[in-house]
């Protein structure tokens, strides 16, 4: 469809006897920023790889703009703007001799303007002549980002790119993203930031290879089932009873956030009843409240075996 970016069915991939992705399913609509969210292991970095030719699925089958992930892997990297975690240009250039290099490999008939553009764009004009290697995380990840888009691709793949970056940083970053997904651009990016994914157009959440959600973020967090009580008291009084509710039959879930504790359960009767003992003491205000979108990842994280446990263990 004209209006689809990715469109992949049954995506699998294995290392080993170890099912790292495991059937997923993913439709991204193009000018769309997609957040694909899960934890450590999960399987999104592979999944990126798929979907961008870098690595052959196992089963499954899709297209990438419009192109076959399998057939097609050439045009599709020509395509796509990628990422990665770590940084992979050269620390020994500059920012210009960076953005040069890329835009040599790419063939841009126009390089000189191309560069100059970008280093505007992303604001690294007046940084243009200093090594990379000097550069904070913050200034790294921006011109990681004016490599990606140089050649203006159609779809931006981004992994975990504000990992380890200052919130000012991590706020102009996503300014940024924002702006190139309403001239058009596609981007799929992972993150561990629930504020971050909370600013997507909608989030895809990875749990030990299987897709567990996908969907706005209020559809998510309404889709995970759970009711939840938000109790305010005393620091003291909170650590206690976040130790006395967990385990308890009908809690799925006990977070402390200062001052408040979240109870969580999918059941609400089975909450209730768990809860009753502490809800007339002193000193405890207890209100029935929204989930957060963490409270439903760690809610689904709990509900999918982990895939690097090893076979036969409990």
């Amino acid at each position: 469809m004209s209006d689809i970016a990715i469109d992949v069915r049954g995506l699998t991939k294995r290392f080993g006897e170890r099912v790292v992705v495991d059937h997923v399913d993913l439709r991204v609509a193009k000018g769309r920023i997609h957040g694909f969210l899960g934890p450590n292991g999960s399987g999104k970095t592979t999944t990126i790889r798929m979907l961008c030719g870098l690595l052959v699925p196992d089963a499954g089958e899709g297209t990438c703009l419009g192109f076959d992930i399998r057939r097609d892997a050439w045009a599709i990297k020509q395509r796509v703007g990628y990422m990665t975690q770590k940084f992979s240009l050269y620390e020994d250039l500059t920012i210009r001799e960076n953005l040069d290099f890329v835009a040599r490999l790419y063939a841009l008939a126009d390089r000189p303007a191309r560069v100059a553009a970008a280093l505007d764009r992303l604001g690294l004009a007046h940084r243009k002549d200093q090594l990379a290697g000097t550069l904070s995380g913050g200034w790294k990840q921006r011109l990681a980002l004016a490599a990606c888009i140089l050649h203006d691709p159609a779809l931006l793949l981004l992994d975990e790119p504000t990992a380890g970056v200052d919130p000012k940083a991590r706020r102009e970053f996503w300014d940024e993203i924002h702006a190139l997904a309403a001239e058009g651009m596609t981007v799929l990016v992972s993150t561990h930031y629930m504020d971050e994914a909370e600013r997507c157009h909608r989030i895809a959440y990875l749990a030990y290879g299987k897709l567990l959600a996908d969907g706005t973020v209020e559809e998510v967090v309404a889709g995970s089932g759970l009711t939840t009580w938000h109790v305010g008291g005393p620091p003291a009084r909170i650590a206690a009873l976040a130790r006395d509710l967990s385990g308890r039959t009908g809690v799925s879930m006990v977070a402390p956030f200062g001052n408040n504790l979240h109870v969580s359960g999918p059941d609400p009767a089975a909450l209730d009843a768990a809860v009753a003992p502490w809800q007339g003491q002193d000193g405890l205000d207890w209100r029935r409240g929204d989930p957060t979108l963490e409270d439903a990842f760690i809610h689904l994280m709990g509900t999918t075996p982990d895939n690097f446990q090893p076979t036969g263990a409990s």
